[in-house]
């Protein structure tokens, strides 16, 4: 019984619907070079998004209160977008992305964020990102 158990709720979180996120955060006094390194170094990421950020080859260990999650480096642009993917997660449709380019009318730098959660956890997932992205800007001096 145990065992179906577990099969089942595997199959129940790989059959999970989730909903895409996409967010839009504008720096209006950022060097786009400065915002890419919070967004990508090891040294950046742990000043806004995690307590302590590890880096080996396409493997970032993000660390919240001692306990560390792993994603993988899907993509990487230069000054461009970067995304990750949680090792754990198995939903293989699901990832988390930073993007930046510049507002053509204004000059500022935009960060788009994209990530993935289940519908009943959506305005939880946001609600976090804006509170990252906060910290983020408070760290910049923004």
């Amino acid at each position: 019984m145990l065992m179906f158990y577990i099969l089942h709720s595997k199959y129940k979180l790989l059959t999970m619907k989730i909903e895409k996120i996409h967010l839009e955060y504008v720096f209006e006094k950022a060097s786009k070079n400065t915002l890419w390194n919070y967004l990508t170094s090891s040294s950046g990421l742990s000043g806004w998004f995690a307590d302590d950020v590890e880096v080996k080859e396409n493997i970032y260990t993000f660390v919240w209160n001692k306990i560390p999650e792993e994603a993988e480096l899907l993509n990487i642009i230069p000054n461009n977008k970067v995304r990750f993917r949680w090792i754990e997660d198995e939903n293989p449709e699901s990832y988390f992305e930073f993007k930046l380019h510049t507002d053509e009318i204004t000059g500022a730098i935009v960060l788009e964020v994209t990530d993935f959660s289940e519908p009943d956890e959506k305005e939880h997932a946001i609600s976090l990102w804006d509170s990252h992205i906060k910290l983020l800007k408070r760290t910049l001096g923004i």
